[in-house]
């Protein structure tokens, strides 16, 4: 078996410039790195934890605002970026190829599985529910739902269960929602509701979403915890229950090869457990960070470590927290440094993203930009490796690194020294 090894560590949300087809997607002009730098140098970065111009000194080193400048065709505002020769890392930017800008598709892509399929989305009513009568009450019925749900629509989590959360725990009704993706999330109250009752919920209700042909990504169970509207919050147990990738992914080709693949945080979920070997759960930018570093230094050769650092997406993209954002880029880079002091002669540590989402845009969606790819090892010869044109090149090079069988999809830029 080869020896090497890789770790993924994803930004998720991280976007650094508008892909070419933003237009189709509303997404024209956002930029969600960029617009952090330019806010945080403008003093709209500031919070009680940070303040002032954005830093990330391990990142760039890695090439991370040379990527950005490159993607975006311009420079940063208000930052002198480093020469070249000083970065100690493969850099670049990949361009997605699939129809969404939803995580199941930016995450399937990496692994060389792009999706040209079209989502079904639950598309926004002025009036009445924006979903279909029959699968509501085909779920409802299924479900044993007899007290009925809480029909909350196009809705923010974190607002709808502030907004309902009372009337759910009075009534037992789960509250049912969703956003611009194809999602149908489903949130209840761990302890009046119960954790458990809330995971059966969500698989029956991904049970007759399939048996019906409705094409919806994934069902989200959404728990939260808390005593009165206002003082709710939602927990890190939630669970995805997605559909399968449409091909086999570098997932399964390492597993299927004798591999290892370690899933830490939400990956496990947004492969639906295929082509996963063990499972880590945390929550958490720490916790992700350390049990990614505990895994690093256990995992077996010819081992994929994968981790999704939702915060920066769940936390900060998606609620428009442009501090909190910038303060959570910060925490990542300085802890970048404990990774390189453990790492092997045959390990690769990749960079990347699943979308954009740009905190300073209007609404609270997804944005279609491009996203990172850094790589770098002992054995990795640092340099620009261009715009990529699919994200599934991030995957064919770690197929190539981990010498297993090339991916249906994507182009290797792999360049050892």
């Amino acid at each position: 078996m080869n020896k090497n090894r890789v770790l993924i560590l994803l930004m998720d949300s991280f976007g650094i410039g508008s892909s070419a087809d933003a237009e189709k997607f509303g997404d024209v002009g956002s930029d969600t790195f960029g617009h952090i730098v330019e806010s945080c140098a403008k003093g709209q970065g500031n919070n009680e934890l940070r303040n002032g111009p954005l830093k990330l000194p391990n990142l760039e080193r890695k090439g991370l605002y040379l990527a950005a400048e490159a993607s975006r065709n311009q420079p940063l505002y208000n930052h002198q970026s480093i020469d070249a020769s000083q970065v100690d890392a493969a850099y670049g930017y990949a361009i997605e190829t699939s129809k969404g800008k939803d995580t199941p598709s930016g995450h399937w892509e990496i692994a060389g599985s792009p999706v040209f399929f079209d989502w079904l989305y639950f598309l926004r009513t002025e009036n009445g529910s924006c979903f279909p009568e029959k699968f509501i009450q085909t779920f409802i019925e299924q479900a044993g739902l007899k007290e009925g749900i809480l029909d909350a629509g196009h809705a923010s989590g974190t607002e709808v269960i502030n907004r309902l959360g009372d009337e759910h725990r009075q009534t037992l009704k789960p509250i049912i929602y969703t956003s611009a993706d194809s999602v149908f999330q489903i949130a209840a109250h761990e302890e009046s509701f119960g954790l458990e009752r809330l995971h059966e919920v969500c698989k029956t209700a991904r049970r007759v979403l399939d048996e019906m042909g409705m094409n919806i990504g994934r069902v989200i169970a959404r728990p939260f915890v808390g005593d009165k509207n206002g003082n709710y919050a939602r927990t890190g147990n939630r669970h995805d229950y997605s559909v399968l990738p449409p091909t086999k992914t570098m997932l399964d080709l390492i597993k299927d090869t004798g591999g290892t693949v370690v899933s830490i945080g939400k990956i496990a979920d947004i492969f639906a457990n295929q082509g996963i070997t063990r499972q880590v759960k945390a929550t958490g930018l720490t916790h992700l960070f350390d049990r990614s570093l505990a895994e690093l230094g256990e995992a077996p050769d010819g081992s994929l470590i994968f981790t999704n650092f939702v915060d920066f997406d769940s936390e900060y993209g998606h609620r428009r927290d442009i501090a909190g954002y910038a303060q959570a880029l910060e925490y990542f880079d300085s802890r970048l440094p404990e990774f390189d002091a453990v790492m092997r002669d045959g390990d690769m540590v990749v960079i990347a993203a699943d979308h954009g989402c740009d905190p300073t845009w209007e609404g609270t969606d997804h944005t279609r930009e491009h996203v990172p790819f850094l790589f770098w090892g002992k054995s990795i010869q640092p340099g620009f490796v261009g715009g990529r044109k699919s994200f599934a090149d991030i995957g064919q090079t770690i197929a190539e690194f981990l010498d297993i069988q090339a991916l249906d999809y994507g182009t290797s830029c792999l360049n050892r020294s």
